[in-house]
């Protein structure tokens, strides 16, 4: 339970890295509407990716850069796939119960966030993670 909490506490860290990216880049960087509307939300999903990432990564033991970036590679997948989950569980409420966008992304964020936390134990951080350290 203590691992899930530290898992919703690093998230929520990187949901205000999120934001703050994505504001930054929309108001200072871009003009556009691809920019600011395609540019800078996957440039403020990858900072998130990275803080979250750099938060559960503090855990491992024999840590080496080889060891970091193969774990980052699938964690930033794994990422990929929970926001398409979210996405996807997201229209999938507004289109059955016709709610908001944001009660629409907050159900969908219960489901990613589990999804996220279970692909994230299971295949990058756990016990029994399929990364391993090789010396």
């Amino acid at each position: 339970m203590l691992r899930y909490i530290e898992f919703v506490v690093s998230r929520l860290f990187g949901t205000g890295v999120d934001t703050l990216v994505l504001w930054l880049c929309s108001t200072y960087v871009f003009d556009t509407y691809w920019g600011d509307y395609v540019v800078s939300p996957i440039i403020s999903f990858e900072f998130a990716v990275m803080s979250n990432f750099l938060c559960s990564y503090s855990r491992i033991d024999n840590r080496c850069a080889a060891d970091f970036w193969r774990r980052f590679a699938v964690f930033n997948v794994s990422s990929a796939l929970g926001f398409l989950v979210k996405m996807l569980f997201l229209l999938l409420f507004e289109k059955i119960f016709g709610w908001s966008v944001v009660w629409c992304n907050l159900a969908a964020l219960l489901i990613s966030g589990l999804f996220n936390y279970f692909m994230a134990e299971a295949v990058v951080f756990g016990k029994k993670a399929i990364i391993k350290v090789r010396k």
